[in-house]
């Protein structure tokens, strides 16, 4: 019997290099009889989360680690070297190593200063790496000296039992040299040596598409990238046996990976984050938030219930074994910060459900008015950490986080990292770019991808059509390149990088985890969502403009959603402009629902998702609430729990309630059932819950049809549905928007036009505001801003509308403008330097009509104009020539001598 573990793989995660996912990879190890397995992408652990979660899966041992790459002393030189984490220290230091590496290059690369390695490799076993280690490289050039000399350096940093030669074999020229120097090494400083494999694919078959995938990386084809792509196909998961027979002349090499193995035990903490401290005076956190919440619950409820103060004593011990106190101060205190800055904020999804947030100002909502379900949001039984989202006029959040950054400091706050994901149109795009294929193969291969239907190619095009096809459908769904989450943000007490590795974003002062949104999440890492609502935007513009033209500000915060204007005009339905509720599926609907109040916004806004429509509840609903069928229940307890929506499954948390009532389930338990019916991969989970279903419904007397029906029904619901928390915190933008069109409908379409969140093109929202009897003025250069104004009660169309005219070029005519008025065409293009189409743009916009020329004859003048477009172009009758002068406006040409002298140009 063979013993191995392979202790240097690469997955798809070390982007454009390896071509596996890590199930496959795991999974191709535990067939070989691996008692284990190491991940070791460059420098990154993106691919961690999932790797250990898989490991699980398949019952054998992860071990976590990297291939970091050194700085050499040489310009441009780099090495590598191998780290696996044993520990918990192991797993801090590779965090600051790989944070450092990827801080000290260009984005997307690592370069590691070797001075930082010092004082950080507690807890890792370092191996000494491939072909590009420094001791192989060294080895290679006849360097004897500068291999010991390197050997010992890593020996001093990383102690003789955590220090080992590593050794490969790839059937490559010079490999039998390069073995024997790096054994000889080892016997000379008395070091052990390991054998691995430098794995980039799970089988052989892999091996095209990491060529290609480097390629990519580099920006080259495949014919160009001999030097860049590996030798052969030899670096896949080999079995322990085929190990033992390569490395049968060092078999204490091999064996040696089992010990390394067994002493790399680290396992992810699953606990909370310790968070920044928010000051408090002295007092504990939980005192601090107690006293808080008893203040906002005075504000709330002019005379508070009981039913509140239970609710709110409930959540705040919830809340307090969680360990949470501080995590709800950290946000209260961005939600003040944006209050003082008069920055909208709100609350959404699962965060509407809690009291605490209500009564903080984080959250709009009343959960005890609209029922909503705690547990939705925090459970003692569930060990997941909450998710509080806030959402931020699209032009202002960056104003929040930024105050995140100044209030916690840099090395203690990061942005999620997303992880972009190759599509059919960027497989097909970047691999035909690889193999130097024509576009007409390209445009093949994507019809095929997305319509399964191939076009006609010619005959020499079938090939490499096929050979792109197969490429394509292997590399989907694998990471390219690293992104910017659209606004979550973790917080630590500790420097991140102690607990998870970070690295820049392509946006300037940002930095990113190097684990995303469900990294995060599974292994308790709490990150809070700072969202950017164009809508956001276009109300708080709304109510500016109206404090302008008015000096009146409504106070949208006062409204009390009962306006039966308002809800006429939704339900004609005149939606354009109004959010979530203005496409064309809303309009078939809301003339059938009618709503009448706040509560039929929620079904309004829940009713147009994938889940009701792919569950068939749309019809149901409609059906029942105008008389057409009966109200029916599935059970008669469920009616209590259903009766707010006619006895259809609306909501998420009528999957919590739904459980609660008819199968006994405690809060915890149908959260995490409803959680386990949106997840991935969850089929197991699943089949376990419905066991438990059952077997609940039929203690509490429920038929096991019954039972079995409602359950079906769940599982075909769930995947898609929609909070009722969240729906309420959207239904409360929903009646601001509406309310501000309804009443103040100039100023609202002004603030659509310029910040365009919905559904519908400028052009149907100017016919719309033509219906509406609101004038609407051009754009003209003597008035218009940039953005659309309210002008004397009428929209002024802004710069911004006319096409191909920049921010640049705007604030050129706002500054020209701002000196004197323009008197003539020709004074305006000498001043502002625009280009000619630029300004036939202008012309045909109408922005120049005010000169009351026609527009056929100002076009005709400006063709009559002979001037040097930005710097570049000078035109001279019929010719176009590139000089590089000021530019020159004249109305008579001139001719190629007169150029020549005054430009100095030479024909």
């Amino acid at each position: 019997m063979y013993g191995y573990a392979e202790l240097h793989c690469h997955s798809y995660y070390s982007l454009l290099n390896g071509a596996s996912d890590v199930e496959t990879l795991v999974a191709r190890a535990a067939a070989l009889g691996m008692p284990a397995l190491a991940l070791t992408d460059h420098d990154a652990v993106y691919g961690a989360v999932a790797f250990m979660r898989a490991a699980r899966e398949h019952g054998i041992q992860p071990i976590l680690g990297a291939e970091l790459t050194l700085q050499g002393d040489a310009p441009a030189t780099t090495y590598h070297l191998t780290l696996l984490v044993k520990d918990q220290d192991g797993w801090h230091n590779l965090c600051y190593l790989v944070s450092r590496a990827r801080r000290n290059a260009a984005k997307g690369w690592a370069a590691l200063p070797p001075e930082e390695l010092v004082g950080c490799t507690n807890g890792l076993i370092a191996l000494s790496g491939c072909r590009q280690g420094e001791i192989a490289a060294a080895i290679l050039q006849d360097n004897w000296a500068g291999a010991v000399a390197a050997a010992q350096r890593y020996l001093e940093l990383f102690g003789r039992e955590n220090f080992f030669v590593e050794l490969q074999r790839h059937r490559r020229p010079e490999e039998d040299k390069l073995v024997a120097g790096l054994a000889a090494l080892a016997r000379h400083l008395k070091l052990d040596c390991v054998a691995t494999n430098n794995v980039h694919y799970a089988t052989t078959d892999g091996k095209r598409l990491q060529d290609v995938m480097v390629c990519i990386r580099h920006h080259v084809t495949l014919d160009k990238a001999i030097h860049l792509r590996r030798f052969n196909s030899e670096y896949y998961l080999k079995s322990p046996q085929q190990m033992a027979e390569l490395f049968a002349d060092y078999p204490q090499a091999v064996t040696n990976t089992l010990q390394i193995a067994n002493r790399c035990r680290f396992e992810f903490t699953y606990g909370l984050q310790d968070l920044p401290d928010f000051p408090t005076g002295g007092m504990s956190s939980s005192a601090f938030l107690r006293r808080l919440c008893e203040q906002g619950l005075r504000q709330r409820y002019t005379e508070p219930l009981d039913r509140a103060r239970d609710r709110l004593r409930y959540e705040l011990d919830v809340i307090d074994e969680a360990g949470l106190a501080n995590y709800f101060l950290v946000v209260w205190d961005l939600v003040r910060y944006a209050n003082e800055q008069r920055i909208y904020c709100q609350g959404r999804g699962s965060a509407a459900s809690s009291l605490v947030a209500y009564v903080l100002y984080i959250s709009a909502i009343d959960p005890l008015q609209h029922d909503l379900v705690f547990e939705r949001f925090l459970s003692r039984e569930r060990p997941v950490v909450p998710d509080i989202d806030l959402d931020l006029p699209s032009d202002r959040r960056d104003e929040v986080i930024d105050y995140v950054y100044e209030r916690w400091g840099d090395d203690h706050v990061a942005m999620a990292c997303t992880l972009v994901t190759y599509k059919h149109d960027s497989a097909v795009n970047d691999i035909a770019k690889a193999l130097g294929l024509s576009a007409r193969v390209a445009a093949a291969a994507l019809e095929t991808l997305e319509n399964n239907q191939t076009p006609r190619v010619e005959a020499s095009e079938q090939a490499p059509l096929q050979s792109l096809l197969t490429l394509c459908r292997q590399i989907l769904g694998a990471p390219r390149h690293l992104g910017i989450h659209a606004g979550g943000m973790v917080l630590s007490r500790q420097p991140l990088m102690a607990r998870l590795p970070t690295e820049p974003a392509a946006m300037a002062k940002r930095v990113v985890t190097q684990f995303d949104k469900d990294a995060l999440a599974e292994v308790g890492l709490i990150k809070i969502d700072l969202l950017a609502l164009r809508m956001l935007s276009a109300v708080a513009e709304t109510v500016t403009l109206i404090a302008e033209s008015t000096r009146e500000t409504p106070t949208l915060e006062k409204l009390t959603f009962d306006d039966p204007a308002v809800y006429a005009m939704i339900g004609k339905p005149d939606t354009i402009g109004a959010f979530q509720i203005e496409s064309r599926p809303q309009a078939q609907l809301l003339p059938k629902l009618k709503p009448k109040r706040f509560e039929d916004l929620m079904v309004a806004i829940s009713l147009i998702r994938p889940g009701p429509i792919q569950g068939n509840m749309v019809r149901p609903y409609l059906r029942r609430r105008l008389g057409v069928e009966p109200v029916t229940y599935a059970h008669p307890s469920l009616e209590p729990v259903l009766a707010e929506s006619l006895g259809v499954i609306l909501y998420q948390e009528h999957v919590i309630q739904v459980a609660q009532t008819l199968a006994g389930f405690s809060g915890g338990q149908a959260e995490q059932l409803r959680r386990a019916l949106g997840a991935k991969r969850a089929k197991d989970e699943i089949e376990r819950f419905r066991q438990a279903f059952l077997t609940g419904a039929a203690a509490k007397g429920v038929p096991a049809a019954v039972a079995e029906a409602v359950f079906t029904q769940l599982v075909a619901f769930g995947d898609y549905s929609f909070a009722k928390s969240h729906a309420a915190s959207f239904a409360v933008i929903v009646y601001w928007s509406a309310w501000l069109k309804k009443y103040y409908p100039a100023a609202f379409y002004v603030a659509i036009l310029n910040h365009h969140p919905g559904y519908w093109p400028a052009a149907s929202i100017v016919h719309e505001t033509k219906r509406h009897n609101v004038p609407v003025r051009p754009v003209d250069i003597h008035r218009s801003d940039g953005p659309c104004m309210l002008e004397e009660g009428a929209i002024r169309i802004g710069l911004e509308y006319v096409k191909g005219l920049g921010a640049a070029q705007i604030e050129r005519i706002l500054e020209c403008r701002a000196t004197a008025p323009f008197s003539n065409l020709d004074d305006f293009c000498r001043r502002t330097r625009l280009g000619r189409r630029v300004v036939e743009n202008l012309i045909m916009a109408g922005a120049m009509d005010s000169w009351a020329i026609s527009r056929n004859d100002l076009l005709w003048e400006l063709g009559t104009l002979r001037y040097e477009k930005e710097g570049l172009n000078l035109c001279l009758g019929f010719y176009t020539l590139g000089v590089g002068a000021d530019v020159v406006c004249c109305q008579a040409p001139i001719t190629k001598r007169e150029a020549s002298g005054k430009f100095g140009y030479r024909w």
